[in-house]
């Protein structure tokens, strides 16, 4: 497939194209066996950091102050373009439904800045069938003086009939990692996370908006969780030049919820749970020499 490239002038706002997102959704309700990618990568040269929209992400987060940025704030100034790529008319996925299922991100050499004006592009990489309908991986790369320096891959699953003959992929069993921490989740924190990454889904925003989309309550954002437990894992085993997470279920707001975690040289496992019920599970690999 030939990959043409989109050099925009400025991050696209959000709200637009989640109502345009929103609109076009009815009309990708049945998926087609032979749906095809847009053949587009969006570029942005020179993405720019909010000072004090990443002071208050670090915050929400639990990543220390400073100009650094956390491994995973890459993926906050490349969502803007991958909300424009999926929201697009050309996109073969409905937009809204989509439920992030898995994100890796990769550091390559020292962390970003917020002085830094990296260059960000972002496309979808391939579609995957799923035993609950199709998976889209998207791809964002971070580059500055044309050298790749961050990168990520995310699954994003459109539930869907299907008629693939896909197993299961379940976890190894190797039982539940040692409780570390407790952490009360407040019923306001997805309004604030959104604030902070821009990502102002309605789902996660009000008891009343999430019910329209079939959830009890709003709910937490999947990379505030994988976030908060790559800065505990970060605090208590080091830093961190990779990560890797799978969400499983959704933290309905507020809630009260177990981070577990096992650290050894190589990287640290973790897990976000309530009770027996896994939220997400996920690992560090340790930052090299």
């Amino acid at each position: 497939m030939t990959v043409r490239t989109t050099t925009l002038t400025s991050a696209p706002p959000l709200t637009p194209l989640l109502l345009r997102g929103a609109a076009l959704s009815p009309l990708k309700r049945r998926v087609h066996a032979g749906a095809q990618l847009p053949g587009v990568r969006l570029l942005l040269p020179g993405a720019r950091t909010d000072a004090g929209r990443l002071a208050a992400y670090a915050g929400i987060c639990g990543f220390p102050a400073g100009t650094a940025l956390p491994l995973t704030y890459p993926h906050i100034l490349g969502f803007p373009l991958a909300m424009r790529l999926m929201a697009d008319r050309a996109f073969p996925l409905p937009l809204l439904g989509l439920v992030h299922t898995r994100i890796e991100i990769v550091r390559h050499g020292p962390a970003l800045t917020s002085s830094d004006r990296p260059e960000v592009a972002v496309h979808a990489e391939e579609l995957i069938p799923h035993r609950r309908g199709t998976e889209v991986v998207v791809a964002t790369e971070a580059r500055l003086g044309g050298e790749l320096v961050w990168e990520s891959r995310s699954s994003y699953l459109a539930r869907h009939r299907t008629t693939h003959d896909v197993p299961r992929e379940d976890a190894p069993a190797t039982g539940p990692l040692p409780a570390v921490a407790e952490w009360r989740v407040p019923g306001d924190l997805g309004r604030r996370y959104g604030a902070a990454s821009g990502d102002r889904n309605p789902i996660h925003l009000h008891p009343l908006t999430a019910r329209l989309f079939g959830f009890p309550r709003a709910i937490a954002h999947g990379m505030w969780t994988f976030a908060r437990c790559l800065a505990e894992a970060e605090r208590t085993g080091g830093p961190a030049d990779g990560a890797r997470a799978e969400f499983r279920a959704p933290v309905l707001l507020p809630a009260d919820v177990t981070y577990a975690a096992t650290t050894a040289p190589d990287g640290t496992r973790f897990e976000l749970r309530s009770g027996d019920r896994v939220h997400l599970t996920g690992e560090t690999s340790a930052l090299r020499a």
